[in-house]
């Protein structure tokens, strides 16, 4: 009778319970966890699948990373010899490519194989390894782990990456940070706080041709320099200390001269509103050079303070920064 089969599956003496659990599947995985899979019987109304197995969720696994040493020459194309980057492809024999240079072999073909006819193919699982592959930035002050192919890239707008100090005779190389604290102590560049966002106001000497400028919640270092534009004009620019100018801008500027004394109920002034460029080697950016920057008109300027025993001019200027959105270093 079908409920006596049922009855005497139930009643199944303990080692034959255990002999039967012994026969389902188990997999076993590390740390002690484990999925076990059991054999279900088909759907009362035909919906399920005779034989289907069913697996119970997998507990969460963290993710765990590992610190080793490695030979560098195994994360570069033997070919080009720039690191790996996906798609990596390797022939029948195990020799490896990189796709730039897969491209570029006659119908694909390994080289390096005896008889010339190996042919390239995807190699995914060392795809996952190229991408799993961190270290750290060499930048001092960075710390950040970047993806080993994506080093050189990182490096050249990283916020750490430094620059050089242009003064005659000097050599000196650091990072932006450190690089304002050479200019300030070495060559004696003065230095001033600013507020992003709010318009700051700076009497600038024009006998004194750069001025450190320090962000008030980063520390981003903005060098202004001061230099003659021809007969009768100043000009100034200001520009970020930092690894490529060639990286797009992070900061807006605005930078005016009013005429003083005004005599007549609006002011006269002098205007320019830019984005910001970077330099490497900011103590030799030529103010004229740049190509955005403040011309000052010589009436414009004013007398030096009192007590420097001198008749110098200064430049009454007035600066704001902003960062330009989205801001995220994240992106360099």
């Amino acid at each position: 009778m079908p409920g006596a089969a049922v009855d005497g599956r139930s009643r199944a003496s303990p080692d034959k319970a255990d002999e039967e659990s012994a026969k389902k599947p188990r997999l076993d995985l590390p740390d002690a966890h484990s999925v076990k899979q059991e054999l279900v019987a088909p759907d009362a109304a035909g919906g399920g699948d005779p034989g289907g197995i069913v697996a119970a969720a997998a507990p969460y696994i963290p993710r765990e990373e590992l610190a080793v040493r490695i030979d560098k020459r195994l994360l570069h194309c033997p070919l080009c010899t720039l690191p790996f980057k996906p798609p990596v492809f390797q022939c029948k024999a195990g020799h490896l490519a990189c796709g730039g240079c897969v491209a570029e072999l006659p119908c694909g073909q390994c080289k390096a194989c005896v008889d010339g006819g190996g042919f390239f193919d995807p190699c995914p699982a060392l795809d996952a390894v190229v991408s799993s592959i961190r270290t750290e930035c060499p930048n001092a002050g960075c710390k950040r782990y970047v993806t080993y192919h994506e080093v050189p890239e990182h490096q050249t707008a990283c916020p750490h990456a430094p620059c050089r100090c242009t003064e005659p005779g000097c050599g000196y190389v650091g990072a932006p940070q450190a690089l304002a604290g050479h200019l300030h102590t070495v060559h004696s560049v003065p230095v001033r706080a600013v507020e992003y966002g709010k318009a700051s106001q700076l009497r600038v000497p024009v006998s004194a041709p750069r001025l450190v400028l320090l962000g008030d919640d980063d520390n981003r270092v903005l060098l202004l320099t001061v230099g003659a534009l021809g007969a009768g004009v100043t000009a100034v620019s200001v520009v970020c200390a930092r690894a490529s100018a060639a990286t797009r801008p992070r900061f807006a500027c605005k930078m005016w001269v009013n005429l003083e004394p005004a005599n007549c109920g609006k002011e006269d002034m002098v205007l320019v509103d830019m984005h910001m460029r970077s330099s490497s080697s900011p103590g030799a950016v030529v103010a004229a050079g740049e190509p955005t920057f403040l011309p000052v008109p010589r009436m414009y300027l004013v007398p030096a303070a009192a007590g420097d025993g001198a008749a110098s001019m200064e430049v009454p200027l007035h600066i704001r920064i902003d960062k330009l959105s989205p801001w995220s270093d994240a992106l360099v």
